[in-house]
């Protein structure tokens, strides 16, 4: 996030200051909270969510909107009515591979009409869905499946896909299935046969035998499928890989309560979105807790139209945004840095804007200013972390969008404030803390992680492991990070992995990757690489050596040979000091 200060100065007055500064009273912050007051016209805070199962949003939906469009993907129109159909029909479909309350199935899908059926039929079957970015590579893959203990995975029969998903089936011993969706299925008739011409060659053998499963035979049934008896509270709607505090990928275990009042909230503090009327863009991919709630969900939620892209292309989405009259726009400021500049050479007519959403990553002020200069349309920061459904905090829709700031917590949603030394003593407003959330949407754990539960939970508070505060008016401010995940790009990157990677090489004795501010990206992936006495490795080298080891976003996009790397009193890497000389 922001760094309060960028130089070694101005940190040294900051901590000189801090000990004169008044201690706080210890206790936690009690209603009025200051941000209500704040608050968009008849919008309370305590605002009550109901508490029921994911599946509810699509019921609802399709009760109230069945003729509305509820995708369009390329050109073709899915209508409420066909997608509930076809999550029944897949949700049946699973329900024979077994899938039930406990059963684990993998997600490895692009942004297509499968992401959102796949999604909803898992969760109607009773099971947990498993999102897992398909750009990791085939470990990153495996390693996931391992831990969440998926035993299903879908993908796609492209190539880039299914040739790293296909591996697992040897590799890991608990995947039985792969179900293969076809690109050409969901494609408009035309974009479809161009595809079967020309671009067969991208599409991948399927072979038949028992441990392969086509979308088409999944699906070929009546769709009938008794009831599941979902406890909202209890049940793990997805688990959500996150880097949580150490690097390490865990599990965040997101309960149907959490997602579906992350939801509601969501939809609330959109004061003027109208059920059954939107028209919003989803570029964001739904594997991602940012695209997953405030897409994909929130769209079911208001009977939105989803205009759902695979891929990020600035010109293709101004030209969506005119043709279609899109509404809304939910973006990562890097999407919002390349739609200037492509605003810039082609104007297009952006009118139907009502407003744009930026998170997971910081927000430049530059590219805030330039974006509203350009369309005219505000665009609104917030804040949030896949432990907490993502989202927490948003500059209000109506009101002061206040720059620099992540905005005010959502309805149910208590933001506090505690030392850094003292995870249980509370901090004044102005002061600059560790940032603890509390509210209905935040995570029931992390799988298969005792101990970190017990270091990010103080009962009910999560520990976010960012540092910053609340002003006079209650609008949240992110300063720095204790963590050392990685933000590019809205995409986590795992220092540890990165390292990992670059350890195989053998000339490598010793690296950190660390994150350092890029004004596009949020942040970017650096390597300080120290090598073994008398080797020699150049930059160019070591990212063609890591190109099957690491995805794109992973790829160190600065690496620095040093002589020797700091050390701390105990003998590690002290990245801190690597990050002093760092602009």
């Amino acid at each position: 996030m922001r760094l309060a200060f960028a130089d070694k100065f101005g940190r040294a007055v900051w901590d000189l200051l801090r000990w004169f500064r008044p201690r706080s009273s210890g206790t936690a912050p009690a209603r009025p909270y200051p941000w209500e007051r704040h608050y968009p016209q008849g919008l309370n805070w305590d605002a009550q969510f109901p508490v029921r199962p994911l599946t509810a949003l699509l019921d609802d939906a399709v009760a109230r909107f069945p003729d509305r469009v509820c995708i369009n993907f390329r050109g073709r129109r899915y209508r409420y009515r066909e997608i509930v159909d076809l999550v029944d029909r897949a949700a049946s479909g699973f329900a024979d591979l077994g899938v039930r309350k406990g059963i684990k199935v993998g997600l490895m899908l692009p942004n297509s009409p499968y992401a959102v059926v796949c999604f909803y039929a898992v969760l109607k079957a009773g099971g947990t869905v498993v999102n897992i970015n398909p750009l990791y590579v085939e470990a990153g893959i495996e390693r996931i499946i391992v831990d969440s203990n998926a035993c299903i995975l879908v993908t796609l029969n492209v190539k880039p896909l299914y040739r790293k998903a296909a591996p697992v089936l040897d590799a890991s011993n608990q995947v039985e299935k792969i179900v293969v969706c076809g690109i050409a299925g969901v494609l408009p008739f035309l974009e479809k046969a161009l595809f079967t011409l020309f671009k067969r060659h991208e599409v991948s053998d399927i072979p038949d035998d028992g441990r392969h499963l086509t979308f088409e035979k999944l699906i070929a049934n009546d769709g009938r499928i008794d009831p599941v008896d979902i406890d909202p509270e209890r049940d793990v709607a997805v688990l959500q890989y996150t880097g949580g505090t150490t690097g390490v990928p865990k599990g965040a275990r997101l309960t149907h309560a959490n997602l579906s009042a992350n939801t509601a909230q969501i939809a609330l503090w959109g004061c003027e979105l109208r059920p059954g009327q939107e028209k919003i863009l989803g570029a964001l991919p739904l594997f991602h807790a940012f695209g997953m709630t405030a897409v994909m969900n929130l769209n079911l939620a208001i009977g939105a139209e989803t205009i759902l892209l695979p891929h990020f292309k600035p010109a293709e989405i101004l030209r969506i945004i005119e043709k279609e009259r899109a509404t809304i726009f939910i973006g990562v400021p890097t999407m919002y840095s390349a739609l200037i500049a492509a605003q810039e050479n082609h104007q297009h007519d952006l009118s139907s804007l009502k407003f744009c959403i930026s998170g997971g990553a910081p927000l430049p002020a530059p590219v805030q200013r330039d974006f509203e200069k350009a369309t005219g349309c505000a665009l609104l920061e917030g804040y949030g972390l896949s432990e907490t459904g993502p989202v927490c905090t948003v500059n209000p829709v109506t009101g002061v969008n206040k720059a620099g700031s992540v905005g005010l917590p959502l309805p149910g949603t208590i933001v506090e404030i505690v030392s850094l030394d003292d995870p249980d003593r509370f901090l004044a407003q102005g002061e600059q803390g560790e940032i603890c959330i509390t509210g209905p949407q935040v995570m029931a754990g992390y799988a298969n992680r005792a101990q970190d539960n017990k270091d990010v939970f103080r009962g009910r508070r999560l520990r976010t492991g960012d540092v910053g505060y609340l002003d006079e008016d209650g609008y949240l401010f992110i300063v720095d990070r204790i963590k050392e995940l990685i933000l590019s790009s809205g995409f986590n990157v795992y220092p540890r992995m990165v390292e990992d990677a670059i350890y195989l090489h053998d000339t490598v004795e010793e690296v950190a990757v660390c994150g350092i501010p890029d004004p596009h990206r949020g942040e970017i992936v650096k390597a300080f690489v120290h090598l073994r006495t008398g080797k020699t490795l150049t930059a160019s080298t070591l990212r063609a050596f890591l190109k099957d080891k690491l995805a794109p976003f992973e790829m160190p996009r600065q690496i620095e040979f040093r002589k020797a790397l700091p050390k701390t009193l105990i003998g590690k890497i002290d990245k801190r000091e690597l990050l002093k000389v760092q602009t």
